[in-house]
């Protein structure tokens, strides 16, 4: 069975998602693309390191890793 790659989804996520997280990046209330990327490998050793999933475990991880943002953000602070 052919591995796939996380590139070889990126034709299938529409642009609006794609042009999103390019702007998460420069966001300091978010996570960057390194930190999902790390998050999403150790999600993937997780599950035993089966490929296939590398979407999969993307999306979990940037959902993961947002909400641990959103939870840890000052309440007290707006963002601009």
């Amino acid at each position: 069975m052919k591995s796939q790659n996380l590139a070889s989804h990126v034709r299938d996520i529409p642009t609006n998602i794609l042009q999103s997280d390019l702007t998460d990046e420069s966001d300091k209330d978010g996570p960057t693309t390194a930190e999902i990327r790390e998050r999403a490998f150790e999600i993937h050793i997780e599950r035993g390191g089966i490929h296939g999933c590398d979407l999969d475990d993307w999306l979990r991880a940037e959902h993961e890793l947002k909400a641990k943002y959103n939870k840890n953000r000052d309440p007290g602070t707006k963002k601009k």
